[in-house]
């Protein structure tokens, strides 16, 4: 990546770790206005990171969920069979 990527990236990553620590939603947007008053490409590279980090960790979530599921069930399945 360049280094407007880079440093939006890294922004966008302490940014979300602030916003869940505070429980602030709102800090992402305030420190996108930021940005976008004095860099318009840096915005819109904050705010792709952002978007990308979010679905990044609501998908790993979903596979993680998944597989306890699929986990569970197979020892639920093991066990029934040492009984059966």
């Amino acid at each position: 990546m360049g280094v407007t990527e880079d440093l939006a990236d890294a922004l966008a990553k302490d940014t979300i770790e602030a916003a869940e620590a505070m429980g602030d939603e709102r800090l992402i947007e305030e420190v996108s206005k930021q940005l976008g008053a004095s860099s318009q490409t840096t915005q819109e590279a904050f705010m792709t990171a952002v978007r990308v980090r979010l679905a990044e960790k609501r998908a790993r979530g979903f596979l993680q969920d998944k597989l306890k599921g699929f986990l569970s069930e197979q020892k639920a399945s093991a066990q029934k069979a040492q009984k059966g």
